[in-house]
């Protein structure tokens, strides 16, 4: 079931308390990704968001942009000890040593692949279309796909990306969609 908005439309109920997360909602989240960079900019900050608000990170995008290189992964990955010194003390971003060497070495793995291939290696875990989700507690927090995706990832080399961030990013980058059923966006 969804949650009228201000604008009298009905969304997610998790889109409605700032206008950041309506913007999101209606503008991105579960709209189709399909390039290396794109994915990586949303995996990286899927892994940035672990065990904080998704505002924090939706208020914090456009620095990780800046400090991150507009997420090139070939700039990110050459990123030596300088870098990660400026970015721990970079208050625009969350400040997180694992996190941003994630960030570092997911850049690594990706120019690691041939282009194009995280891509098809992320959407060959499309589930089969299912039933809308008719309230949110419908929506599972990991899936049987969500698992082998981060399992896969990790035999690529990436890190920090367990199931249940593999299913953040699923539902972000549009292969899964998980908008309640009456959800304007859907």
């Amino acid at each position: 079931m969804s949650v009228i908005g201000p604008d009298g439309k009905p969304r997610c109920s998790w889109a409605t308390s700032a206008p950041e997360y309506i913007a999101y909602h209606d503008d991105e989240w579960g709209q189709e990704i399909r390039d290396d960079q794109g994915l990586y900019e949303r995996l990286t900050l899927e892994g940035f968001q672990s065990g904080l608000s998704w505002i924090t990170i939706l208020r914090k995008r456009e620095n990780f942009r800046k400090a991150f290189a507009n997420f090139d992964p070939e700039r990110v990955a050459a990123y030596g000890p300088a870098d990660f010194d400026r970015l721990m003390a970079d208050p625009g971003i969350v400040r997180n040593r694992l996190k941003i060497n994630a960030a570092i070495t997911n850049a690594r793995a990706l120019l690691d692949l041939t282009p194009g291939e995280l891509t098809e290696l992320l959407w060959s875990f499309q589930p089969a279309q299912r039933p809308a989700p008719q309230t949110e507690a419908e929506v599972p927090a990991t899936t049987p796909e969500s698992i082998a995706m981060s399992k896969a990832l990790k035999k690529k080399g990436f890190v920090f990306i367990g199931p249940t961030t593999s299913y953040a990013l699923m539902q972000a980058t549009g292969i899964v969609n998980d908008h309640v059923a009456d959800c304007v966006a859907r």
